[in-house]
């Protein structure tokens, strides 16, 4: 007799839903997750705790960031710090420092945008200036941005989705990250103030308005990451655009005082 066993056996219908979370996904999502909640904190801390707190933890959270990213697999080339890399980078570096102060010396030179470096946090002592320049700024400032926004979270996602979204999410986050500090900047910008005003809704066009910009210097900075190879470029051109930015307000506040 035939055997009908297979027969009669319960042909088990396929689950309808949706599909696990492939594996790199969630992977991404967790490690996004915990790069965007560290940053966020040490923004508040930084914002809101005791003075100069982000050149402490700077240097501290970046190393932290890195050894995230080298646990979820990124490679010294995905963070933008191979070896192979640093001449180029070198490059880069120096031609965007020399292209930031021939821009720097002709606006501060041109009395109609002399005004966008009349900055009152920059009115300050020559020595201090210097020190705020090159520790501060680098320190506190260029070493977590770069290695966080350039490197960790611009090497994640371009790992897993590729150099566009890789830019894109870099950059949006980085004007993000930038809400805070501009919470004051139609007050303490005489050219931000003067364009926006200084009122409620002055106040929100400055935030929005500091948010692009930095969003849109991200991308710049992402491209010459990408095209470098390395975050010596991008981390050059940070400092150039802050530091030598306020060195030349700095300059220019004591010359209007004597």
């Amino acid at each position: 007799m035939p055997d009908l066993s297979s027969a009669s056996a319960p042909v088990l219908a396929p689950v309808v839903g949706s599909p696990p979370a492939h594996p790199s996904r969630r992977r991404l999502a967790l490690v996004l997750g915990a790069v965007v909640a560290i940053l966020a904190a040490v923004n508040v801390a930084d914002k809101y705790g005791p003075h100069h707190t982000g050149l402490i933890a700077g240097p501290i959270v970046a190393l932290t960031l890195v050894l995230i990213a080298r646990r979820a697999g990124l490679t010294w080339h995905d963070l933008g710090l191979s070896r192979r890399t640093f001449l180029p980078g070198l490059k880069y570096a120096v031609g965007a420092v020399l292209i930031v102060a021939v821009v720097y010396a002709i606006g501060a030179a041109i009395p109609a945008t002399r005004v966008a470096f009349h900055d009152v946090r920059y009115h300050l002592h020559p020595g201090a200036a210097l020190l705020t320049a090159f520790v501060v700024v680098p320190l506190g400032t260029v070493l977590l941005e770069e290695v966080a926004f350039r490197g960790v979270l611009m090497g994640l996602v371009n790992h897993h989705r590729g150099a566009t979204w890789a830019s894109i999410t870099s950059s949006v986050l980085f004007g993000l990250w930038h809400i805070l500090p501009s919470l004051r900047l139609a007050q303490v910008n005489q050219a931000v103030g003067a364009t926006f005003g200084v009122g409620a809704t002055g106040r929100v066009l400055a935030i929005l308005g500091a948010v692009a910009f930095t969003a849109l210097a991200g991308l710049l900075l992402c491209e010459l990451r990408r095209r470098s190879g390395s975050l010596l470029a991008a981390a050059a051109l940070h400092w150039a655009t802050n530091g030598m930015g306020l060195l030349v307000a700095t300059a220019l506040a004591a010359t209007s005082l004597s």
